[in-house]
C-alpha cells in the first residue's frame, strides 16, 4: 500500500495518551495514513468530497497498529481524510 500525502494540524496530549489531528490527501482506492504514532490505538476518520460520498474510509487491520502507518480503503475520488488518532 503506499503512503497517503498527510498533514500533521496539531499534536496533542489528552491524559496519557498523544493525540495526532490532520488530513491525509487521497489518490487511488487505498493507502497508509502516517499518524506519527508509535502504535495508534484509535483512529477517527472523516471523508471530505465536494460530491456526495458513497462509502466512508474504513481502517484495513486491527487496531492497535503497532508503527505510524495505519491502513485504510476508501472510495476512489474522495479528494482528503481528516483524521483524529490516539496512542503512544
Amino acid at each position: 500500500m503506499a503512503a497517503l500525502s498527510v498533514t500533521l494540524k496539531t499534536r496533542s496530549v489528552f491524559g496519557n495518551k498523544r493525540v495526532h489531528i490532520g488530513t491525509a490527501t487521497c489518490a487511488g482506492t487505498s493507502g497508509e495514513i502516517d499518524t506519527g504514532l508509535r502504535s495508534c490505538e484509535f483512529i477517527v476518520l472523516t471523508p471530505r468530497h465536494t460530491g456526495a460520498i458513497a462509502d466512508a474510509p474504513v481502517v484495513t487491520s486491527t487496531l492497535p497498529c503497532t508503527g505510524s502507518a495505519v491502513p485504510v480503503a476508501f472510495t476512489s475520488g474522495l479528494t482528503a481524510i481528516e483524521f483524529m488518532a490516539i496512542g503512544y
